[in-house]
């Protein structure tokens, strides 16, 4: 052990702790010193770890044995976001498809792989064994990202990668700011584009029958989620 490893540690103690280390025998001395020198790196969180701690008013994710904070989220994101969970919320449970959940609620899709907060994540009635009462465990069919400026690397650089890789079926990817909407769905190990655009109507494969048109997500106030359901023939 070098000397000025050693002369290090001393200083940090100060004079009664230099005086206590020099007082035990040399090979308790040098096994504490061991312990002194080890570097100071933050300890990692398991996965289990990391949902006990956190709570419903938290937004976070675990990426990696660490904790991503998220920012919160805007007026217009959280309006789309209450948009597109009442429609899809109602048309899941009027034809019996399955769960919807929208954050602050997590889905692991996978060993190995981030734990993650998606906007809304749509689950079917074949996959109810991956819903437990604090997290989907295993990949939804459907997860919906809508983008803010502290997000977008991640929803668009990160999360399409470890969604295909988990198994997502679809991927939407709504950004308010451009006013664009992308569309994936999963064909093999990776996305495929099956729709973009400010415009038009896009046409689920998860839903059967769930038709949106794009330019609702930007007009302020939102239409009538009555006269849209009614329009899906959920409501008369």
């Amino acid at each position: 052990m070098a000397e000025a490893d050693v002369t290090s540690v001393e200083q940090k103690l100060g004079a009664r702790g230099r005086l206590l280390l020099r007082a035990v025998e040399p090979r308790l001395r040098r096994r504490l010193l061991d312990v002194l020198l080890e570097p100071d790196e933050p300890r990692k969180l398991t996965y289990a770890e990391f949902l006990d701690w956190i709570d419903e008013d938290t937004h976070a994710e675990w990426v990696d044995g660490e904790v991503v904070m998220t920012s919160p989220a805007s007026d217009e994101h959280q309006d789309i976001a209450d948009f597109l969970t009442t429609l899809l919320r109602i048309f899941v449970h009027h034809h019996g498809l399955g769960w919807v959940r929208s954050a602050p609620f997590q889905m692991k899709t996978g060993p190995g792989l981030p734990g993650r907060e998606p906007d809304i994540v749509f689950l079917t009635s074949a996959h109810a064994g991956r819903l437990t009462p604090t997290y989907i465990d295993g990949p939804a069919d459907l997860a919906v990202e809508i983008v803010s400026p502290e997000s977008a690397s991640r929803d668009r650089g990160e999360k399409p990668v470890e969604y295909a890789q988990g198994g997502v079926a679809e991927y939407w990817l709504i950004d308010p700011l451009r006013r664009w909407a992308d569309f994936y769905r999963l064909e093999g190990d990776r996305y495929a584009a099956i729709f973009a655009g400010s415009e038009g109507e896009f046409q689920s494969r998860v839903l059967p029958g769930f038709r949106l048109r794009v330019e609702w997500l930007w007009r302020r106030p939102k239409p009538s989620e009555v006269d849209v359901l009614r329009d899906l023939g959920v409501l008369r």
